[in-house]
């Protein structure tokens, strides 16, 4: 005969069976093998059950929905204005408390995702793209080496406002902002395959058609001997001014270089920006003094970079395209 705290979940579950039926206790602990007292203990801890304990909620539910309007309505404000504008409202509560209730809401903060804005006629070439080219398999765009130029600030931890948002909630319109301009940088160029990345060129000055085509003799040929060998290959460039030239198509014809066509204002479509991102990541906690110290970084980093990398990244072109098609031309995830 133990007591109420040694009763097994089957002592249990036939003392709960047979009080259910009515049967007196002297019967049930004959059942269930226990003293009387363990089962009127069991009995009446069942019945009252345990009462909340803690302090009372300072808030109600409706303080609670209009933090979460306050919230919803201007994500881009930090929790002391949200704070002051909630307790403006008639609530008494503290920044501390602010905090929390937005965190059990769901809302997080975190660094708000940018996108390009498209226009109606982009988006319509933009699916128009990526329907021609759905069917193209993994080996068709392993030929296609991809090129981009991107910005690198010295320094990487002024990154602008932070936004509060919930899960699933990166790429919702209201919770993104447009770029940071004019922080000291340098300009990079570059250019990957399937096969890896070619070398770096960093950009002295403002790039117009004739230094386009220095980088494309300069570092894009070398590149696709490093990345093809002898083996064909197309390549791929954005729309900007200086790749669309005249001057730099009749550049691409004269060496025999197929260009792949490419829609306006997609950089979700590239998998050079998801490598430019994986490099500004690694270098997140470098701290150079100066540009000199910069670059030497980002050729550090940049050749870092494996060819399974840049494989796994080539293989997601048709989950991308499929995004597109599936968003109607507008901007992806990617």
């Amino acid at each position: 005969m133990g007591k109420t705290s040694d009763l097994t979940a089957v002592q249990k579950t036939i003392i709960d069976t047979l009080h259910k039926e009515g049967k007196t206790q002297k019967v049930i602990a004959k059942e269930a093998g226990c003293s009387q007292s363990s089962v009127s203990k069991h009995i009446n801890r069942q019945a009252k059950g345990r009462k909340k304990c803690g302090r009372k909620k300072c808030t109600s539910s409706r303080d609670n929905r209009t933090l979460q309007r306050i919230v919803t309505t201007n994500p881009f404000k930090n929790v002391g204005e949200i704070h002051k504008e909630w307790t403006a409202a008639g609530v008494s509560a503290s920044r501390t408390t602010t905090r929390r209730l937005m965190k059990d809401m769901g809302f997080r903060c975190r660094i708000p995702c940018v996108k390009p804005l498209l226009n109606k006629k982009q988006r319509k070439k933009r699916l128009a793209w990526a329907k021609d080219n759905k069917d193209w398999t993994d080996a068709e765009w392993s030929k296609v080496m991809f090129s981009d130029e991107s910005k690198f600030c010295i320094s990487f931890g002024n990154q602008g406002p932070r936004v509060w948002r919930k899960s699933g909630e990166a790429q919702n319109p209201r919770c993104m902002r447009s770029s940071v301009k004019f922080p000291p940088s340098v300009m990079v160029w570059g250019a990957m395959s399937s096969a890896g990345v070619g070398p770096l060129c960093f950009l002295r000055s403002r790039v117009n058609a004739a230094v386009y085509q220095e980088v494309l003799e300069h570092f894009m040929l070398p590149a696709a001997d490093q990345l093809y060998g002898d083996a064909d290959f197309t390549f791929q460039q954005d729309l900007a001014p200086a790749h669309s030239a005249k001057t730099t198509s009749t550049w691409f014809k004269d060496h025999g270089i197929p260009v792949l066509d490419w829609p306006a204002n997609s950089p979700d479509l590239n998998p050079i920006e998801n490598l430019w991102g994986i490099v500004k990541r690694r270098m997140q906690y470098a701290r150079p003094n100066n540009a000199e110290e910069l670059k030497t970084t980002i050729r550090a980093t940049w050749a870092l970079i494996t060819p399974k990398q840049c494989h796994r990244l080539i293989e997601s072109m048709p989950r991308r395209i499929t995004a597109v098609i599936e968003a109607k031309g507008a901007p992806t995830k990617y």
